[in-house]
């Protein structure tokens, strides 16, 4: 775990690299007969509660990472990315950090508003905003509506009542190549989001939308990737920005107050790997940023950040249940009662985790085995290469550290298994944030013949 997620003053009890639990929530303990407890919670006594698969999310972890951005970025826009997990309770804590919030959705942004997020403190982006998404955020009055396409322009504006003006951003494609995998570099002209600085439709835009007297340009958007573990990218996509807002003031005479630059901060999700320094990301961009205003005589605009795996991800476990062990000549196939419903970021993007056995102590050697899902697909499989106890059985209990993420927001009715229970713990306590799926909740949606 980078230290620049962690408090100013790590606790001398946070977890050791030795212990394997560099990438566990920060109060994750040793516990009993191989067990492990994370913010004085058994997770094996949670399995037991709360059935598996469950998802276990440490309060004060999430909180602790909300104050890290605060204090990176000081006096920036700090806004939480809802994509990466949302419930309630998570709305609720994002916004007493003061962060605001980032969401994708009129089903995002009514969650929030019911929590009672203020709707001026949440941004709306998205490369194809349904009717019902813009509707909903001007009838809310969200902050900031970001449009993603040409066509976005007239449609939004043909929805502002007379009389008000709806605050826009335009997200522009700055040619920047970064991210973890192919399907999540957002940043060039090969894929679906924003508008090209290369071809200049990001300037014809900005043109359009200054002649909309319904909207009011505050600033650019962008967003190059995600699972960045280096500030280089940033920086570069920071010097491009700049440079249109340059071009902007000698075209229109228009000096924009605010800068998004999105998020996609990468977190280590085994020990070992490399994650986001965002203490130096912030000095990086500052400086970028000052210096390049500075030299073209631009006023500085406001800086906004939207972290969203690197707030939720590390703060976030899973519990699942071993059901069979399957030896088939050199592999073992241990299955687990869940898979790429609740976890398909490892069919979509590769991506590999570090599972672990709890609840019990074994003494057998480890072992390279494959983690695999419960579901009818050749490609659920969870983990590859993970050292398990050779007497790894049915019935015991394997945990995945950094799962906050991007897990539940993906997951799926395949199969119709239904999706776990979220479960907050803290201080010693578990309480059920978001409770199972069950059979009846999926049959009530079938209507029948």
């Amino acid at each position: 775990m980078s230290a620049s997620l962690t408090a100013p003053q790590v606790p001398s009890s946070a977890p050791h690299p030795a212990d394997g639990l560099s990438v566990w929530p920060r109060s994750t303990r040793p516990g009993s007969a191989g067990d492990l407890t994370v913010a004085g919670v058994s997770l094996a006594e949670t399995a037991g509660r709360f059935g598996t698969p469950v998802y276990v999310l440490d309060e004060a972890e999430v909180r602790a990472r909300c104050r890290t951005y605060r204090s990176a970025f000081p006096e920036a826009d700090v806004v939480y990315a809802a994509k990466a997990f949302l419930c309630r309770a998570m709305a609720h804590w994002v916004r007493e950090e003061g962060l605001g919030l980032d969401v994708c959705s009129a089903g995002e942004l009514m969650l929030a508003v019911t929590t009672g997020f203020p709707p001026g403190k949440i941004v709306l982006h998205g490369n194809a905003k349904s009717p019902e998404d813009l509707d909903a955020a001007v009838r809310l009055g969200v902050g900031r509506i970001v449009l993603d396409s040409a066509s976005e322009i007239a449609r939004l504006a043909a929805i502002v009542p007379h009389g008000s003006r709806q605050r826009v951003m335009l997200r522009v494609v700055p040619g920047v190549a970064a991210g973890g995998h192919a399907k999540v570099r957002t940043g060039t002209d090969d894929q679906k989001f924003g508008l090209s600085v290369t071809d200049g439709s990001a300037r014809h835009a900005v043109a359009r939308v200054l002649g909309q007297p319904r909207l009011e340009l505050v600033g650019l958007h962008c967003h190059i990737g995600s699972q960045i573990t280096t500030v280089k990218p940033y920086v570069a996509a920071v010097r491009r920005m700049v440079g249109l807002l340059a071009r902007i003031r000698e075209q229109h005479g228009l000096e924009l107050p605010q800068l998004n630059i999105g998020g996609g901060h990468g977190i280590a999700y085994r020990p070992g790997e490399e994650s986001l320094d965002v203490r130096r990301l912030a000095t990086r961009v500052r400086a970028e940023l000052r210096d390049g205003c500075a030299e073209l005589k631009l006023t500085a605009p406001r800086l906004t950040i939207e972290p969203g795996r690197a707030v939720v991800g590390p703060a976030g476990v899973c519990v699942y249940r071993v059901l069979a062990v399957k030896r088939t000549g050199p592999h073992t196939f241990v299955a687990v009662d869940g898979g790429m419903s609740d976890n398909p970021r490892p069919a979509l993007y590769g991506v590999r985790y570090a599972p672990r056995l709890i609840g019990r102590h074994s003494t057998a050697a480890p072992h390279l085995v494959t983690v695999v899902g419960r579901h009818c697909e050749a490609g659920d499989v969870l983990a590859e290469k993970v050292p398990l106890p050779e007497d790894v059985r049915p019935g015991d209990l394997l945990a995945v550290p950094v799962a906050g993420a991007y897990h539940l927001s993906m997951a799926s009715g395949y199969n119709l298994v239904g999706r776990p229970p979220v479960v907050a713990v803290k201080d010693g306590t578990a309480r059920t944030l978001v409770r199972r799926e069950s059979l009846d909740d999926m049959n009530r949606r079938d209507i029948g013949l």
